[in-house]
Parts: structure tokens; C-alpha cells; sequence
């Protein structure tokens, strides 16, 4: 049951950092980065739509990735933008469970996608014969599929969990979006079968990662076997843009649900900026910048919307 009172509904406020300075220095940051993160992350898209020589597997768990990051940026900035400009940051208890339950969703789809996109290079490199056979196209649209159906499914049991719970203290959220663990603090109910689940989705999202780390276990042991200096060189550069953005995805997560909730800082106000825009934001700059084919792909679009 939530609040037994029902005459008036329920809402919570999104506090974020304290200091009138301080949040006009996050608007301004919010305001920036959004843009860029729906710009580079469309371009990414668009780009591998139009040239056909980047409909293969690789490419197409990156579309997928760019779209999985424009919708989790879009879930919570809008909202904090929208609510500085009105002076309000209140959000009600519906929309705050539909956020959480976005947020939670889009960040596991995000960590199975990451794992997808290591085990399609983890075959390419290993058993490049086989490649075309193993990951067919078929495969690529059930491997994706998959990821978005588990990511669903992961934040289901957190959303309904919340919404049977009481919140009858404060309804001040020391963050700038509805996340489960201040949600969790505020609630006085019993949250020891909540707690667990949320440990038992911690060691959930950590599947991928443990993916991850099996097929690049996989890569590297295949890469120190080939004789060509060349040719280790090669590999490396294909999977150093994934490492990249999975070494900054999971470094971000971890600030962000591994630290102490007794307190909200600047500092973990930073930490929640880096996982919720600037990571989305970076994904396109990482994968196009050391990605020649992704480049060329690029100016090819540009070629086109620009007249000669």
C-alpha cells in the first residue's frame, strides 16, 4: 500500500545539488551535453543506415547502442531541464516509478548490449571462418531482442516492489531523477525483501560484465597467437573503441550504485552526471574517431545534405 491519506497525491522532489550556484552550473552542463548526445547519437544511426558497406553485425549492435543511449538521456534530462526553467522539482509518485522503472530497464539493456557487441568480436577474431554462420542475421536481431526483453524484465520486480511501499517522512529524492536506492531510504516500510532484490539485480547486471570479460579473455588469447605484428595491431583497434566505452560505462555505474548513500555530495552529483549524460554523450565521439569506416560513413552524409 502507499500513503493510507489519499486526499491529496503523493509526489517527490528531486533535490540535486544544493546551492542556487551550483544548479545553474548543472542546467548550463544538462543544456549542452543533451543536444550533442541527441545529435552524435542520431548521426550514428543515420550513418549506418545509408552506407551499405556498414550492414554488417558490428554496426548493427551500434545502431542499437546509440538508440538505447538517446532513450536513457531522454528518460531524465528533459525533466531536469523543464524543471529548473519552472521553478518546480517536484515530480509525482506515478512519474517518479516510470522513470525508475526507464532508468533501470535502458541501463541493463545497455550492459547486454555492450556484452553482445564483445562476443561478436570475440567470434570474428577467434573463429573468423565461421563468423557470417555464427552470427547470422537471424542471430543479431534475436541477440538484440534478447537484450532489450532482459532489461525489461530486470526492472519489473524493482517497480512493483516500490510501488507497494509507504512513504509517510520526507519525500525529498537527493538526486536528480528517481533512483531505487533513495527511493528505498525514503520508504517506511519494510525494504528488507526490497534490499535483497536490489543486491540480487546488482549480481544480475553484472552478467554481462562477466561476458564481457570471458570474450575478451577469448580475443586476447587468439590476438597473442598470431605472429603478425600487424596483425595484433589490427585486432586491437577493433576492439579498443568497446573497451573504451565499457571501461567508462561500468567505471560510471559502479560510482554511481557502489557508493555510500548516507550522504549526497557534489561529488556524487558528478558521478551521476557521468552516467546518465556525459557516457551517452562520449559513445558516438569513441566509436566514430578511431573507427575509419564509421568516418567516412559519416562525411558520406554529410556530403549528401551538403550541396556542392
Amino acid at each position: 500500500m502507499r500513503e493510507v491519506n489519499q486526499s491529496s497525491p503523493l509526489e517527490f522532489i528531486l533535490l540535486g545539488v544544493n546551492g542556487q550556484q551550483e544548479q545553474e552550473y548543472f542546467f548550463i552542463l544538462f543544456l549542452f551535453i543533451y543536444p550533442i548526445t541527441l545529435t552524435g547519437n542520431l548521426l550514428i544511426i543515420l550513418a549506418i543506415h545509408s552506407d551499405v558497406r556498414l550492414h554488417n553485425p558490428m554496426y548493427f549492435f551500434l545502431a542499437n547502442l546509440s538508440l538505447v543511449d538517446i532513450f536513457f538521456s531522454s528518460v531524465t534530462i528533459p525533466k531536469m531541464l523543464a524543471s529548473h526553467l519552472l521553478g518546480s522539482k517536484s515530480i509525482s509518485f506515478g512519474g517518479c516509478l516510470t522513470q525508475m522503472c526507464f532508468m533501470l530497464a535502458l541501463g541493463n539493456t545497455d550492459s547486454y548490449i555492450l556484452a553482445v557487441m564483445a562476443y561478436d568480436r570475440a567470434v570474428a577474431i577467434s573463429r573468423p571462418l565461421h563468423y557470417t554462420t555464427i552470427v547470422s542475421p537471424k542471430s543479431c536481431v534475436l541477440l538484440i531482442v534478447g537484450s532489450w526483453v532482459a532489461g525489461i524484465t530486470n526492472s519489473l520486480p524493482h517497480t512493483l516492489l516500490t510501488a507497494g511501499l509507504s512513504f509517510c517522512g520526507s519525500k525529498e529524492v537527493t538526486n536528480f531523477y528517481c533512483d531505487i536506492a533513495s527511493l528505498l531510504k525514503l520508504s517506511c516500510s519494510d525494504i528488507h525483501f526490497n534490499v535483497k532484490m536490489m543486491y540480487l539485480g546488482v549480481g544480475v547486471f553484472s552478467v554481462p560484465l562477466l561476458c564481457i570479460i570471458i570474450s575478451y579473455v577469448q580475443v586476447f588469447s587468439t590476438v597473442l597467437q598470431v605472429p603478425s605484428t600487424k596483425g595484433v595491431l589490427k585486432a586491437f583497434s577493433t576492439c579498443g573503441s568497446h573497451l573504451t566505452v565499457v571501461s567508462l560505462y561500468y567505471g560510471t555505474v559502479m560510482g554511481t550504485y557502489l557508493r555510500p548513500l548516507t550522504r549526497y555530495s557534489l561529488k556524487d552529483a558528478v558521478i551521476t552526471v557521468m552516467y546518465i549524460a556525459m557516457t551517452p554523450m562520449l559513445n558516438p565521439f569513441i566509436y566514430s574517431l578511431r573507427n575509419r569506416d564509421m568516418k567516412a560513413a559519416l562525411w558520406k552524409l554529410f556530403s549528401k545534405k551538403i550541396p556542392s
